[in-house]
């Protein structure tokens, strides 16, 4: 009888441990921890301006962020992979100098936008033969091409500003789908973002960015190309690149050499607070998606409440160290946990 109670009691202990480990788990996973900051961004702003919450300036809000936000979703593979690409904002640059100088010399909108695209995708190109076929660290030749293309459009444009441009090409980027207020860019972001996460978790090229982030040799041995795969990601890139530029300078109808300056370390940010493991092999699309809403309404909202650049520059550097920093003690809290877990278990033997 003193068996069976202990069997029972040793029983009852397993249910209980295994049951709060499963709600430790959920509430530990970093998509979830970013949706319960989101929740509280969302609630302090309102609370704090009652512009914050009408339904038009939440949407109007999508335009400072969209762009960017798009930007992260070809980065994630790059990331995945445990690369970097800091020459994002300096292609962007180039390809929207292409598009300025073309529509000044009165290309239509078809042409300026297969400009973009074609010039981003080689400029990404050219990013993906360098660091293989050179064996190069990504963020050297990065580094380098980063200074490349800028320098490209600064040399070409100087203090040149491209304002002239078809009619309707401001639709991409300042324009709402017809019979709503829901804008173009934000559309196309939901669309894209759609197609990545299909892609990244559902297809055999996804499961080739997680293993070449977990180990490349491992990934080598296996049979996957490593080198092809890592330059497909950057001429992707570029190719994003091309679609943003179009983009941001449809919205802005104003072309200058530093154009997008910045935007490098941002899109990262996104990624990286989204939860994508800096050092790769980790992360998910949804994760990045809520991360881009909680920056971009993150920044309305200090906007609104009149905060200084610099003060939304502190907030947003925090939380990319929170972003680093918490999900290597929340990996090991659940390890400590798993092994108390485990030592009571024996307890009860």
């Amino acid at each position: 009888m003193s068996e069976t109670k202990q069997f029972v009691a040793k029983s009852r202990l397993i249910d209980e441990l295994s049951w709060k480990n499963r709600l430790v788990e959920v509430f530990t996973k970093w998509e979830v921890l970013l949706c319960i900051i989101f929740v509280l961004v969302i609630v302090f702003f309102s609370n704090m301006t009652p512009y914050f919450l009408d339904y038009f300036n939440l949407m109007n809000a999508t335009f400072q962020f969209s762009e960017k936000a798009i930007m992260a979703l070809p980065m994630i593979f790059i990331i995945m992979c445990g690369d970097i690409d800091i020459s994002i904002a300096s292609i962007i640059a180039l390809c929207a100098y292409v598009v300025g100088i073309a529509a000044e010399a009165g290309a239509p909108i078809p042409t300026l936008i297969v400009l973009s695209l074609v010039v981003g995708t080689v400029a990404g190109l050219i990013n993906g033969l360098l660091i293989t076929g050179l064996d190069m660290p990504a963020i050297a030749v990065t580094l380098a091409t980063q200074s490349i293309y800028r320098g490209i459009a600064i040399g070409m444009l100087g203090e040149h500003a491209c304002t002239k441009y078809p009619e309707n090409f401001g639709f991409f980027g300042q324009e709402f789908i017809p019979g709503t207020i829901i804008p173009f860019e934000f559309v196309l972001y939901l669309f894209f973002m759609i197609i990545f996460a299909f892609v990244l978790h559902k297809t055999s090229y996804g499961r080739r960015l997680y293993a070449i982030g977990n180990s490349p040799e491992t990934a080598r041995f296996s049979g996957i190309n490593v080198k092809r795969t890592r330059i497909i990601n950057y001429t992707l890139t570029g190719l994003f690149c091309g679609i943003s530029a179009i983009l941001l300078a449809s919205r802005i109808l104003s072309v200058r050499s530093n154009i997008a300056t910045g935007w490098d370390l941002e899109i990262i940010t996104l990624v990286v607070l989204g939860g994508v493991a800096i050092t790769g092999g980790r992360g998910t699309v949804f994760g990045v998606f809520i991360g881009s809403l909680l920056v971009g309404y993150l920044k309305f909202g200090m906007g609104l409440l009149k905060f200084s650049g610099t003060m939304m520059t502190i907030v947003i550097g925090s939380l990319l160290i929170t972003a680093v920093l918490l999900p290597r003690l929340l990996d090991i809290y659940k390890a400590n946990r798993k092994l108390k877990m485990q030592q009571m278990t024996r307890v009860g033997d």
